[in-house]
């Protein structure tokens, strides 16, 4: 009898079960291992947030609550939380700041994803739901844009200036904001009104003094000191500066061999020839009436020598050396001059000019300024300055998102409102929307909008605010149509933010939105991860 009840076999017509398990599970680690990223730098969202103390193991520390700083030094594990880590990056890349609210955006909507496949929603199809929710949702934001004329420096200054509240340095956004402005607005090619390239920004970090001695300097300046050691000048006027990437010291056989000379009279024969060959190259170059050199670095032998040195300073030839390789394209196109890779090459048409150049005290060290230059390039130098490492370090990166900001608003002249304000009203826009869908694309896209509303939730939680009671009251002034309401972490309430002076440029929301959208379809598609030895 047994026999006759043995399992039928199953008919490829019918359904079979297949056991899904594993993909869950593996989708539900990853998700689960972002979101643990996200809500680690979730707390130092907004001017209130808190700050990350970074310990390296060599022992250095970095206080910061720059989003991508803090996930760049963190050491991730789990592929899927690396995928975070990157969002972050290319969202500093891409707009500059809204690094932290990216990530935390991010790691909403995978929570959000969580919910939505646990109830039974394929992973394609909240997928696709989310790609349709992201395009609609820059709409949106384009719908609550305020056009920009870059004439208009205040508004330009204010978006700066919102950049740097949220961060350590933010008592000196009065000073740092409008530096960022003119620093940038100086950079910009009529010819190319569109691009800016931040490299043509030099950021020169000097210890001492307080931030607010930071200077936007219309020129160049080196962190290091003018060649003393044979008493050469440290003030030049009506300079004629030369750039050059050879050295001015004698001559070394091509491979490494030792020469025994045991003979005294070929032994002055050599350093006379040694004083001839520097003597030469030194008249050369005063030939031309060059007064300043700065010497690039050299790895082959020593860029200049003792004697070279004195033979300088005889001639008054103010000298800068070690300048290093990388500064030589910033330093050419500073001075409007050419690199000079050889003596014999020297000609005065090479040459950059400038009224002084002179070796100033900041600090407890040194630092050299050259001002006045003829035919500047589109360049400029910022000078900052800070009371330990730490701030310094702080203060650099704070300008730097500072720097991104104003270059976003160069790149796409519009403003936005801050505080919460378009991720509220992209939320309620987005809900409207999703009841005129049918099926279950109405249902992801209801979800994914209430997950907008973390960003306004985590602003008021930082700030020690009410949460619900602050977001519900924002949710009812955006429905009453208060489009620019937001959240006044000042004052503790609800305000019109344009009021506020509070803005942020077009291009860091709209980035956010559809980088983390990008992001959490990515890790949703995965099902499996293969290790491969």
């Amino acid at each position: 009898m047994a026999a006759t009840a043995a399992v039928p076999r199953a008919s490829s017509k019918t359904e079979s079960y297949v056991d899904t398990k594993r993909r869950d599970d593996v989708r539900q680690a990853n998700i689960i291992a972002a979101r643990a990223v996200a809500d680690a730098v979730r707390t130092s969202l907004g001017p209130k947030g808190m700050d990350k103390m970074i310990a390296s193991a060599n022992g250095e520390v970095i206080i910061t609550n720059d989003g991508a700083t803090i996930l760049n030094k963190m050491e991730v594990i789990q592929p899927a939380a690396k995928m975070l880590v990157d969002l972050s990056r290319s969202q500093d890349a891409a707009a500059g700041d809204g690094t932290t609210t990216v990530v935390v955006l991010a790691g909403s909507l995978l929570k959000c994803s969580l919910s939505l496949l646990s109830a039974g929603v394929h992973p394609t199809a909240v997928s696709d739901a989310l790609h349709r929710l992201s395009i609609r949702a820059v709409d949106v934001l384009h719908g609550m844009a305020i056009p920009l004329d870059l004439s208009n420096r205040d508004a330009l200054v204010k978006s700066a200036a919102t950049s740097l509240n949220s961060k350590v340095v933010s008592q000196y956004s009065s000073l740092l904001a409008p530096l960022a402005v003119d620093a940038v607005l100086s950079v910009v090619d009529p010819a190319q009104p569109d691009i800016v390239d931040l490299r043509d920004v030099k950021i020169v970090k000097k210890l001492g003094g307080t931030v607010d001695d930071t200077e936007l300097v219309k020129g160049l300046v080196f962190d290091k000191k003018v060649s003393h050691s044979a008493g050469g000048p440290t003030r030049v006027e009506n300079a004629k500066i030369a750039v050059i990437q050879f050295q001015i010291s004698p001559p070394k056989t091509d491979i490494e061999q030792s020469i025994v000379v045991s003979d005294y009279t070929q032994m002055d024969r050599i350093l006379r020839e040694e004083r001839n060959y520097i003597l030469g190259m030194v008249k050369k170059i005063k030939a031309t009436g060059c007064n300043v050199l700065l010497i690039q670095k050299s790895i082959l032998r020593d860029a200049v020598t003792d004697l070279s040195l004195h033979y300088l300073a005889k001639v008054k030839i103010l000298v800068v050396k070690d300048v290093e390789r990388d500064e030589i394209e910033f330093i050419t196109k500073t001075l409007n001059c050419l690199p000079i890779a050889n003596i014999e090459h020297f000609r005065e048409d090479k040459l950059g000019f400038a009224s002084c150049v002179e070796e100033a005290s900041v600090g407890d060290g040194k630092i050299v300024k050259i001002t006045g230059i003829k035919d500047m390039g589109r360049t400029t130098t910022v000078l900052v300055r800070g009371s330990n490492q730490l701030v310094l370090d702080e203060a650099e990166r704070s300008l730097h998102d500072a720097l991104c900001v104003v270059r976003c608003l160069v790149n796409k002249k519009f403003l936005i409102a801050g505080g919460g304000a378009p991720e509220i009203e992209m939320s309620r826009q987005l809900g409207a929307w999703a009841k005129e869908l049918q099926g279950m694309d109405s249902y992801c896209i209801k979800e994914f909008a209430e997950a907008l509303e973390v960003i306004p939730y985590t602003l008021a939680e930082n700030a020690g605010l009410n949460s619900i009671v602050i977001v519900t009251e924002l949710r009812n002034r955006h429905a009453q149509g208060e489009i620019n309401a937001g959240i006044n972490v000042r004052k503790g309430q609800i305000t019109n933010i344009l009021e506020e002076n509070i803005v942020q440029p077009l291009l860091v929301s709209t980035s956010a939105i559809t980088l983390a959208a990008e992001c959490v379809r990515m890790i949703l598609k995965i099902d499996d991860i293969v290790t491969v030895r």
